[in-house]
């Protein structure tokens, strides 16, 4: 027997099982189109991971008819629509929380604006039933804020989003109230809902709403179309909250309904805190009813409303804190104060720039805290880094090593600095020990103990706050000259800690090193493992290990140097020009810097061991907080060559251009000076520059112990 397939806004849901003669007759209509989705629909459910259970996969599958449209769609079983439709809201809304929402039975009054927030609400999933009061037809005037279509003109508002809904969801419960709400119906609009949302315009019908759910304990959410206004009445928290946030003073519905439109305005401009209203806005109310006929809404503003709902729906029904009061989201005025990723400093969150306080975490921690704000190659952080009662114990991980990390002499350097940090942090509490230096094993090649036992050193003391705001400065040099004074002051803090400094300060030898670091850049491009390497240390914005690496925001590229990155990380591409033998331009940007600069500095020490690297790693923080302090930009550069100590690990650094290497190698510790018995701990870029955009980021200390 044959259904009555004459609902004016809900899908009448079908089977061929049940509904075969309903289908027949709709087939036999050719003026009705048949689509069916429902094998795609399957294929799409197919691919959804993790796979979804067979008995949500094999749901029968139904026929959608929409009798406003003529139209017949087959469609996935109720639960695997849903399973489908929302998938995409997977994580930021759980499979928990989803089932939790779609508990929720959410009466919206008032479709002009009610109509963006229902729809909202039920694409997003946050609400298993609604209910829809409006006793008004669709306008023309209504249509620069309502999704709907000429089509719908007259119809009425809450039957025009209830068929919106239902093609988004056939399943999806639902009501309309095509009388709207008054004191006669408004107890049959409230009953079994959770949550209320009033988008009317009637003043006796918003104070009306409120009487009635503030009885039933029900929360009210309203959104304002000006300034993204939100209202929250937490009616189900405080039962005696003044309706209105108490801005009508004692007045009920009953004595609104009986005045004039005139006698209701100081309500309304109440309700509308009329010395916030936009500019716009509020000049336009002047107008109504001279040269406006009402007052103007904008389909922006109504979905913004709509999300900001939605979100507090989201929060009400998982019981998330979200407080009786009212919010703007003024996205006018969030546009005048954009921030630029590019441009803007970020928060640095490893620590204050001052000595923090001891409630923070015990002294221990704080010295390890310093010590992990230490540079290293890549911003690898290649240690382990535990605070114990009385000491820090920093070692070598042997998995965070690369190619260029020769035997683990790079990763020593950055331990050494990581070890000076925690001296200087040390001091800087008057707890400064010894520092032993313990023998690898199978487990890591090198350690260090920083022990925290009554001892001063006001020297390294003074350096704490310069050494908690050192950071890797990689802008453009001014061409601004160093002072001797503070060449002086560099060389001294290397010596310090048993090392050298080579300054090149004249912009001829400047030149000739910059050509031989371009020339190793070219090198590190073309040779595949290096430059997977290279690519692999850089992060970008939403990168999902943001914590270690390079941002790409702090290499201070231009736009259009930034978009030639995608280009440079293609291995295929380093290939061809390596076939070429081109790429001279691959380290054009490293030339320009170097030449930018005022001076270049080579961190040396006698020994090869990786105790000796270690001390250069001490030296070479020593003196970056030294330039620090003396206000200049300090960038280290690091060449293919810089760890490689004979010609076989030339060759494993790049069998393809391993002379060239060895050539270059021997040209730049001629031009600096390095004796034949000395290591290169880092090479520095020192320059007069602007504050860098942002700074590195730093991982969490290791739980782990020491092996």
């Amino acid at each position: 027997m044959a259904r009555s397939v004459d609902d004016p806004y809900t899908a009448v849901l079908l089977t061929e099982e049940d509904d075969s003669d309903t289908l027949s007759a709709l087939r036999a209509d050719s003026g009705i189109e048949f689509i069916d989705r429902v094998a795609e629909l399957r294929e799409a459910m197919a691919e959804l991971r993790p796979p979804v259970d067979a008995g949500l996969s094999d749901e029968p599958a139904r026929w959608a008819y929409f009798p406003w449209r003529r139209t017949v769609v087959g469609v996935l079983g109720p639960h695997a629509h849903r399973r489908l439709r929302l998938d995409r809201n997977r994580n930021l809304i759980t499979a928990e929380e989803q089932l939790r929402l779609g508990r929720l039975r959410i009466g919206v009054i008032g479709l002009s604006v009610g109509h963006a927030v229902a729809h909202t609400l039920a694409a997003q999933g946050v609400c298993g039933g609604l209910r829809l009061a409006d006793f008004d037809g669709l306008e023309v005037s209504n249509l620069n804020r309502v999704p709907a279509s000429l089509v719908d003109v007259g119809i009425n508002k809450a039957v025009v989003a209830a068929r919106r809904i239902a093609e988004l969801d056939p399943y999806l419960s639902v009501q309309v109230m095509t009388e709207g709400v008054t004191p006669a119906t408004v107890e049959k609009f409230l009953d079994g809902l959770d949550v209320v949302v009033e988008e009317c315009d009637s003043l006796d019908v918003k104070v009306l709403v409120r009487e009635h759910a503030r009885a039933r304990r029900l929360p009210v959410l309203m959104a304002t179309s000006d300034r993204g206004l939100l209202d929250i009445e937490r009616f189900d928290l405080d039962p005696s909250r003044p309706l209105l946030h108490g801005l009508l003073g004692d007045i009920d519905s009953a004595a609104l309904s009986g005045l004039t439109s005139k006698d209701k305005v100081p309500y309304v401009l109440r309700i509308l805190d009329a010395a916030a209203l936009s500019p716009r806005m509020a000049a336009s109310l002047v107008e109504v009813g001279t040269s406006l006929t009402t007052w103007p809404q904008l389909a922006g503003e109504v979905a913004l409303g709509a999300t900001a709902i939605t979100e507090a729906v989201r929060r009400i029904g998982l019981g998330e804190p979200l407080a009786s009061g009212r919010v703007r989201i003024d996205a006018a005025a969030l546009l005048d104060g954009v921030d630029d990723p590019l441009a803007s400093p970020p928060v640095d969150i490893t620590a204050d720039e001052t000595a923090p306080d001891h409630a923070a975490g015990s002294l221990a921690e704080e010295v390890a805290a310093a010590a992990v704000r230490a540079p290293s190659g890549g911003n690898a952080q290649p240690w382990h880094i535990e605070s114990r009662r009385d000491a820090v114990y920093l070692w070598v991980a042997p998995e965070a090593t690369t190619a260029m990390d020769v035997a683990y002499r790079g990763s020593a350097v950055a331990l050494g600095a990581a070890v000076f940090n925690a001296r200087v942090a040390a001091a800087a509490h008057h707890r400064l020990g010894g520092v032993d230096l313990e023998r690898g094993d199978e487990g890591t090649p090198l350690r260090a103990v920083v022990h925290l036992g009554p001892g001063e050193n006001p020297d390294l003391a003074r350096l704490y706050p310069a050494m908690m705001r050192r950071e890797t400065n990689r802008q453009h040099g001014s061409g601004t000259p160093i002072g001797a004074d503070e060449v002086e002051a560099l060389a001294a803090a290397a010596h310090a800690e048993g090392a050298r400094l080579t300054m090149l300060t004249e912009p001829h030898d400047i030149a000739r090193a910059a050509e031989i670091l371009a020339a190793t850049d070219r090198i590190r491009f073309l040779t595949p493992h290096l430059h997977s390497e290279m690519f692999s240390e850089l992060r970008w914005p939403g990168d999902p290990a943001p914590d270690s690496g390079i941002d790409v925001r702090t290499l201070e590229l231009g736009a259009t140097d930034l978009v030639k990155l995608d280009i440079l990380r293609r291995g295929e591409v380093m290939a061809n020009l390596a076939n070429w033998q081109a790429g001279a331009a691959l380290g054009d940007d490293t030339y320009e810097r170097l030449t930018s600069s005022a001076a270049l500095g080579v961190v040396s020490v006698k020994g090869r061991t990786l105790t000796d690297y270690l001390r250069g790693g001490s030296a070479t923080e020593a003196v970056w907080i030294a330039a620090e302090q003396h206000g200049v930009a300090t960038h280290p550069v690091s060449p293919v060559f810089l760890y490689a100590h004979d010609e076989r690990e030339l060759a494993e650094l790049s069998p393809a251009f391993a002379r060239e290497l060895g050539e270059l190698q021997h040209r730049f510790r001629a031009l600096t000076g390095t004796g034949a018995d000395e290591s290169e701990a880092l090479v520095l870029r020192f320059s007069i520059a602007s504050r860098p955009a942002m700074r590195s980021r730093r991982r969490r200390l290791s739980s782990a112990a020491p092996a």
